[in-house]
């Protein structure tokens, strides 16, 4: 059984993030969306963004969302996972990415890892983005599931 990892703060999780899950889900015996813990990236509360994931991703049989404060490929091993999901948007992404890829695979060689981009009409959403629009009292309904909408529109997530 291959599982993959889907590591991110996913601070919050978007429509871009869910379209990623959903297709590496039907590539994939079993998915782990992995929520860490960064306080380098100022993320709202871990155990707050690990309840609205599993909102937005309850339709999907093999996924299973975790959270977790250890390096990635320390996760990786921990719960059994021998591909890395990224996520690729922009040219950006992929050198920060690439990088991330070769220490990782320095790290733990038997660990790979695979790149996906999101479909067109998600590639420009970020969660970043997302949380300013929403500070804003902007719309984001059409970027991210209604219970983050909900969140976001009520200051529970910044």
């Amino acid at each position: 059984m291959t599982i993959v990892l889907y590591p991110g703060t996913f601070n919050p999780i978007h429509n871009g993030h869910a379209d990623l899950v959903e297709r590496a889900a039907k590539l994939f015996d079993s998915l782990v969306l992995g929520i860490a813990d960064s306080p380098q990236k100022s993320p709202s509360g871990l155990e707050f963004r690990v309840k609205l994931a599993k909102q937005a991703l309850a339709h999907l049989d093999n996924v299973e969302v975790q959270s977790f404060n250890i390096l990635t490929v320390d996760f990786a091993r921990q719960i059994g996972a021998s591909v890395i999901l990224k996520g690729i948007r922009t040219v950006t992404d992929y050198d920060y990415e690439f990088q991330m890829l070769n220490m990782n695979r320095a790290l733990q060689p038997d660990i790979e890892t695979v790149f996906l981009a999101p479909a067109e009409n998600y590639s420009y959403i970020s969660s970043s983005l997302i949380r300013q629009i929403a500070g804003y009292g902007g719309d984001i309904s059409q970027f991210v599931h209604p219970a983050i909408a909900e969140a976001l529109s009520n200051g529970d997530l910044s």
